[in-house]
């Protein structure tokens, strides 16, 4: 027996009808760092998907107590698109004790063409690393604002590491194509890590 909505047949006989939109992700491309400035999506990102997952796998700071950051570039050749941001983390230390949640509020920009920041003083010692992903919106529009959330786990710099968990909502309030977008840390490279990134229709 099919499975029929408003006159369209979505399954039947348990295959899904072509029309209908998996939301499947598509790796589209991949960057590793080997001490770089910073790891740039500079093509790849047009009208074909209407959402675009970065995922983080982990990403080493070569300074501790650096901030991993993101821009966007709308248009030009610059990572610049203006942007306004939301932050807050979950914390909790080794010795059980000092939990937190908290608004960040020193780490968000307001109608700011810097970097925005997505984790707060991440710890460079060599096994910690940050992991974590970044959606971003229907870049290709051109009616409305570029909205972007993410999510990213990591040890903090203090030395006695402490797990964190930080989210961070924005919007590029531009309503020119997004059509590239650059990660970095706030000071120093990228020591090593790879992003992953894939378009979801």
């Amino acid at each position: 027996m099919g499975l029929i909505s408003n006159g369209t047949t979505l399954l039947d006989a348990g295959a899904l009808d072509s029309g209908v939109a998996t939301g499947a992700m598509t790796l589209l491309s991949t960057s590793t760092a080997s001490s770089s400035a910073n790891l740039t999506f500079a093509s790849g990102i047009n009208s074909t998907y209407k959402e675009y997952v970065f995922k983080f796998i982990d990403i080493h700071p070569q300074t501790n107590g650096k901030h991993f950051q993101v821009n966007f570039r709308d248009g030009s050749s610059a990572y610049d698109a203006t942007k306004t941001t939301t932050m807050f983390y979950a914390y909790h230390d080794e010795s059980g004790g000092t939990p937190d949640l908290a608004f960040v509020g020193s780490d968000v920009v307001a109608q700011s063409t810097d970097a925005a920041r997505i984790n707060t003083g991440q710890g460079s010692d060599n096994d910690e690393s940050c992991v974590g992903t970044l959606h971003l919106y229907d870049p290709s529009s051109t009616t409305f604002v570029k909205h972007f959330q993410s999510n990213i786990a990591y040890t903090d710099s203090s030395g006695t590491p402490n797990a964190i968990n930080v989210f961070v909502s924005g919007y590029c309030n531009v309503t020119a194509a997004i059509d590239g977008v650059q990660f970095s840390f706030n000071s120093g490279n990228i020591d090593s890590g790879t992003i992953k990134m894939y378009g979801i229709k």
